[in-house]
């Protein structure tokens, strides 16, 4: 096991880290920009290096900045946690060639699954079910390009092969639109992401989302951990995530999770990651994989009892996988609700400094988050402050719980998006389970 581990993050996921290293016995550097210096896991750490100014460019996305950090320090090993670095490959390439341990797949692995026509093409031959769309990315002939739309048929949705995040897609109704519509995506794909590569898929009218979190070792094992349901979206951004997905029978389940276990057996992966996917009318579609820890893993912990990060770092120091997959078992139901620093229904960032922080409290209630009351959250980055989840025997019990957890968090100084998770909580639909990755706009553009 590891002595000491870099972690090269910030906010709830730097803290979070923090805490499975220290349960561990491990020690931990962070490694912060002047904007966070007062955050409450730069205190907490072992040590902490100051690498730049506030701008993540500057900061959390300069790379010799991060590794000579890493030198100094005599880590041993880096944690990207979520977002920044933690999906680039060139990075954990770096990590690997400057002799540390990336906690995370190989880089070579990252690569594949973070273009999305080759991480479609590697799931087909894994025998994962995919969209129906185009074979690769889109040529340049629009004759071939009109036809792949016909052959599919309207709507279609143009995505970026490199893109992520809810960023760079295009949705197509008509053929008079397409054309026009792969230029501009193929434009903005390549000032983006630096790759103009699009490809083509049948857009799903009303899906939810359904994400598979699996765990994968250096000797070939691989297990499923559940499902989670992420559809409560607005904009590709998830505001609301729970498991297991209502509605969903056991059976569909176990199956495209079976599915995703092999896969990542085929494809040599390592440590933890998630398989997102779209499912409409009782099928599973494959969207993207996703190489690193989510925001949302508390809940597969909750239904669980797996502390993920602390297996991604077993995992990273070569120890074989402590579960088989008869060992995991889904108890009960888990909801996480994000709380971000903005105007509960226009969005508008709320940077500034937190006067009263008041976290809720009680059985089954988890409070992830590095506020406190006098932190100044900075403007520079995500607005997400931090994470309630609610655990109990039922949905029903989890729901009433997240109730009184909402009713009892209160947050001063700045505006948060606690209204609009209260309103959520008492959505008929919502609490009726199994709502699309539309409903939220929609019901938003009403409210408008």
């Amino acid at each position: 096991m590891f002595e000491k581990i870099l972690i090269a993050n910030r906010g709830e996921i730097a803290l979070r880290v923090q805490r499975a290293c220290r349960e561990l016995g491990i020690k931990t550097v962070v490694v912060h920009s002047q904007a966070d210096t007062e955050a409450k896991y730069v205190k907490l750490a072992d040590e902490s290096v100051c690498i730049g100014p506030p701008p993540s460019r500057d900061s959390y996305l300069h790379v010799p900045a991060i590794i000579s950090a890493a030198e100094v320090t005599d880590a041993e090993a880096i944690h990207p946690g979520y977002g920044f670095l933690s999906e680039n490959a060139d990075f954990a390439e770096r990590v690997e060639k400057s002799g540390f341990v990336f906690i995370g797949p190989r880089p070579e692995t990252i690569r594949m699954m973070g273009d999305k026509v080759s991480a479609k093409d590697a799931m087909k031959a894994a025998g994962v079910p995919c969209v129906p769309g185009s074979d690769g990315a889109l040529g340049e002939d629009p004759v071939e390009i009109t036809r792949i739309a016909r052959e599919i048929g309207f709507p279609v949705i143009i995505k970026a092969s490199g893109g992520g995040g809810g960023r760079g897609m295009r949705v197509v109704h008509t053929e008079a639109a397409l054309l026009n519509a792969v230029s501009m995506t193929r434009a903005e794909a390549s000032a983006a992401f630096g790759n103009p590569a699009v490809y083509m898929e049948k857009y799903l009218e009303n899906p939810r989302h359904i994400e598979i979190q699996v765990l994968a070792d250096e000797l070939g094992n691989a297990i499923y951990l559940g499902e989670r349901d992420c559809s409560m979206q607005r904009r590709h951004q998830k505001i609301i995530e729970e498991g297991p997905a209502p509605g969903i029978p056991r059976r569909q389940i176990e199956r495209i999770g079976n599915r995703c276990a092999d896969a990542c057996r085929k494809i040599g992966y390592r440590g933890a990651g998630t398989f997102e996917f779209l499912y409409e009318d009782g099928e599973f579609y494959f969207i993207e994989m996703n190489t690193r820890i989510q925001v949302e893993h508390p809940v597969t912990e909750l239904i669980t009892g797996v502390d993920l990060v602390q297996e991604q770092i077993r995992i990273a120091a070569g120890e074989k996988l402590s579960l088989r997959q008869r060992d995991v078992v889904l108890r009960g139901h888990a909801i996480e609700c994000r709380i971000n620093a903005e105007d509960p229904y226009r969005f508008v960032p709320s940077p500034g400094r937190i006067t009263g922080w008041h976290p809720p409290g009680g059985p089954g209630i988890r409070v992830d988050s590095h506020a406190y009351t006098g932190y100044f959250v900075p403007p520079h980055y995500d607005s997400m402050i931090g994470k309630v989840l609610t655990y109990g025997d039922t949905r029903e019990q989890a729901l009433r719980r997240m109730r009184i957890a909402l009713s009892e968090m209160a947050v001063e100084g700045i505006q948060t998006n606690l209204a609009l998770h209260r309103d959520l909580m008492l959505d008929a639909n919502f609490i009726a389970g199994g709502t699309s990755i539309h409903y939220l706009e929609k019901k938003l553009a009403g409210l408008q």
